[in-house]
């Protein structure tokens, strides 16, 4: 599940800053940081080489790397999810990254490119599909299915046995109680307390909750 091969960090925002701090921390040795802009080129950031745009991990074989996922996702995490799949079709595998100060159960399954960051919790008889971020402080208890690149922001709070769908995003703090279902696409506001589930492609924000278009 985890891998030991070095890494490159595809993105410089905030979050692939965080990422390459942890990846400090487990000791996993940095090649350099894919950038769209080639002005950047051969200078470095974090004390990382910048390589070029993405071109450049073709000099590197698939079976001599991984790759990690530096893209944020702020709502629906699109570009994220194109990243992955962009590099997923050329052979590439994505690391997986915990903090060694999560806490993350030994049954619980973890899908290919996973990100759990500092202080996270993820309890017994949890799944997390691919390519998804479960970020500083968040707690997912029991039993909750995560589908692929979900975005769990800082300090939410998932209880036990919610199905979260695919390419939803659970901002800063937000509460969902449990046995709820959030359907594919859909935003969870910051701080919103989630009591019924909420349907595909909504916004849900407020305590409790109300969904609404997101359009």
């Amino acid at each position: 599940m985890i891998g030991t091969r070095p890494v490159i960090i595809i993105g410089a925002g905030g979050h692939a800053g965080v990422l390459i701090s942890t990846i400090r921390v487990l000791h996993r040795e940095i090649i350099g940081i894919l950038h769209p802009d080639l002005s950047l080129m051969g200078q470095t950031i974090d004390g990382i080489c910048v390589l070029g745009n993405d071109d450049r991990v073709k000099y590197y074989t698939p079976d001599s790397v991984e790759l990690v996922n530096g893209i944020g996702s702020v709502s629906v995490p699109e570009k994220r999810k194109e990243v992955y799949l962009k590099f997923k079709k050329d052979g590439y595998a994505f690391a997986t990254i915990i903090h060694p100060t999560a806490t993350v159960i030994e049954d619980v399954q973890l899908g290919e490119g996973v990100q759990i960051m500092a202080g996270a919790i993820v309890q017994a008889g949890c799944e997390i599909g691919d390519n998804v971020i479960i970020n500083s402080g968040a707690v997912i208890d029991h039993d909750c299915t995560i589908g692929e690149h979900v975005h769990i922001a800082t300090g939410a709070v998932l209880s036990g046995g919610i199905l979260i769908d695919k390419m939803v995003h659970v901002g800063t703090a937000a509460t969902i109680i449990q046995g709820i279902s959030i359907g594919e696409r859909t935003i969870i506001g910051a701080g919103a307390v989630v009591i019924k589930n909420i349907s595909a492609g909504k916004k849900a924000t407020g305590n409790p909750a109300r969904e609404y278009n997101a359009d």
